[in-house]
Order: structure tokens, then sequence, then C-alpha cells
């Protein structure tokens, strides 16, 4: 049985769920705001938008589903390019180095977009 290193138990159909419904959430929330700045938005109407709760909550969740979608996405390139094509099985150690240096990214981004939305 072959057991992926860094998988953490998930399995590919989970993977592929949490990228289409990650998808769909970005879909929705950028359908949203095309909506919501139709013609051209002034500052004070944008600010007003983002002071609304539903949409901080939306935002937050875009983020969110942005990392994730991210995330799925890095971890197989790097697992497919790194590790089969290009280095072998010589090619571990440089894929995990990569997949940390992209995950701690990834963290920082949605920290910072936390702290966007509900900082003061």
């Amino acid at each position: 049985m072959v057991t992926a290193v860094t998988s953490f138990g998930r399995s590919g159909l989970s993977d592929w769920l949490v990228q289409r419904v990650s998808a769909v959430i970005l879909l929705a929330y950028f359908t949203t705001l095309g909506f919501a700045i139709g013609g051209g938005v002034e500052y004070a109407e944008w600010k007003a938008l983002f002071e609304q709760t539903w949409m901080r909550i939306f935002s937050l969740m875009a983020i969110l589903a942005l990392a994730a979608h991210a995330w799925i996405g890095v971890w197989a390139v790097l697992t497919d390019y790194l590790t089969e094509r290009l280095m072998g099985a010589k090619g571990n150690a440089l894929r995990l180095t990569c997949q940390i240096l992209a995950s701690l990214l990834i963290f920082v981004y949605v920290v910072w977009g936390i702290q966007i939305l509900w900082g003061y």
C-alpha cells in the first residue's frame, strides 16, 4: 500500500471536494463584489459595504476558501513535479521544504486578511 507522506490522512476525493466547494465560494464572492461595485464605487460606499458584518463574514469565507484552494493546488503541483518528474525519490526534501514555505506564506496571507477585515 502506498501512502503519501504529507497527505495527513486526506483522500483524493476530499481534496477534489474541497477544491470544488472553495471554487464555488470564490465565484459567489466575486460575483457579489461585481454586482456591488457595478458601474463604479466611491471610497465611502466601499467602506460602508465592508463595515457590514455579513460582508466581513463572506470575505472571511472567501479568504479561507482561497487558502484551502491554493494549498491543494500547490500540494498537487509540488508532489507531481518536484518528486516524480524533476528529482525522483531524492526530491522529497526539496518538496517538503517548498511545501513548508508555501504553507507559511498561505498562513501569513490568511492572518493578514483577517487583520485587514476585523482590525481597526
